[in-house]
């Protein structure tokens, strides 16, 4: 019979082979969705980053940005990942939000959102976001980066964004099922979600978004509470620890230090972790990867471009910039020439 000490050390043993949380490890929340663009906490809790930094993290998922927003700034969150909306800027336009790192994003070369046309207009010669002017798009939530980007690509070929129909139809999976029933002419969808759906037949692919990116847009990043941020600032340091070390991770299984695009040693492993999170194949992940520095540093300027766009178009109503809502006690941010 094993003696209790030898017992003891095998149960010790299993339990760090399974990656067991320490039990006086501190539970956080972190509210995201199954996208690629959001990579940085899947890997930090699959390969054990939090758990060097005593936390045990969730992940609470959603189908749009918005609610993410307001769970952070009730309290119901610890953090938030996700696009960036109006919503959210106006939450921290009113001191309750936070930026403290940067997500996935649109560069030249990486891809973090997709122009999609349904089967039957796309049959009709809806081919490119060139034709998206006198069409219906698609989106979850007005205020959000999708409905940015119609506007990018009304900016690019010339054409009013009033010639456009948005319809903001709450979730992904909403936007898909009228894409596949051919309510809708065309939408713009995250990589990962725009990939299954073409898999499957309900939409036709026409652009990326990062192709009329003339520079990085900061499509997502990660966010927390303005009482959290003051109040808890050794978990929010601990959990940023961790969390960079998730995105150095993605970016150097797939981007080189001058920022290409590459497949590294260490790329099959992640595509296997990235199809475990996302739910989608590897083949699909492997051509829809987005940018992601390496140390989630924001673009303050991409974060002011955007903010003018939304309130151009009255979806925020606060004078309110970059600087305003990026915490530099946590955040660094991007050097521009």
């Amino acid at each position: 019979m094993r003696s209790r000490a030898a017992q003891i050390a095998l149960a010790l043993l299993v339990a760090t082979a399974l990656g067991a949380v320490p039990a006086d490890a501190e539970t956080i929340k972190v509210g995201l969705s199954r996208l690629l663009g959001y990579p940085a906490v899947p890997i930090a809790i699959e390969r054990g980053y939090f758990k060097a930094q005593g936390l045990d993290v969730a992940m609470v998922f959603f189908d749009s940005a918005q609610p993410i927003s307001v769970g952070v700034a009730s309290g119901d969150l610890d953090f938030g990942v996700s696009g960036m909306s109006a919503g959210f800027y106006t939450l921290a336009a009113q001191g309750q939000l936070k930026l403290i790192a940067a997500s996935g994003g649109e560069a030249p070369g990486f891809h973090a959102m997709a122009y999609l046309a349904s089967p039957k207009a796309f049959a009709a010669g809806l081919t490119s976001p060139q034709d998206l002017a006198g069409h219906s798009v698609a989106i979850t939530q007005l205020g959000t980066s999708l409905h940015y980007s119609i506007a990018v690509a009304a900016q690019r070929y010339g054409y009013p964004l009033s010639r456009v129909t948005v319809k903001a139809l709450q979730s992904n999976t909403n936007v898909i099922a009228a894409l596949g029933g051919n309510t809708i002419d065309a939408a713009v969808l995250p990589e990962t979600t725009a990939a299954a759906a073409i898999a499957k037949g309900d939409a036709k692919f026409i652009g990326w978004v990062s192709d009329l990116a003339t520079s990085l847009v900061s499509a997502s990043a990660c966010f927390t509470a303005t009482k959290t941020a003051g109040e808890r600032g050794d978990m929010v340091r601990r959990f940023l620890i961790a969390y960079r070390h998730g995105l150095r991770d993605f970016h150097n299984a797939f981007i080189t230090a001058d920022g290409k695009r590459r497949d590294s040693a260490s790329a099959p492993a992640m595509l296997e972790l990235m199809e475990k999170f996302t739910g989608t194949s590897e083949d699909e992940i492997e051509r829809t990867i987005p940018f992601v520095d390496p140390e989630g540093r924001i673009d303050a300027h991409s974060i002011d471009t955007q903010i003018a766009w939304y309130k151009s178009q009255n979806l925020i109503k606060s004078d309110v910039k970059a600087a305003d809502i990026i915490d530099t006690h946590y955040a660094t941010l991007v050097s521009h020439p």
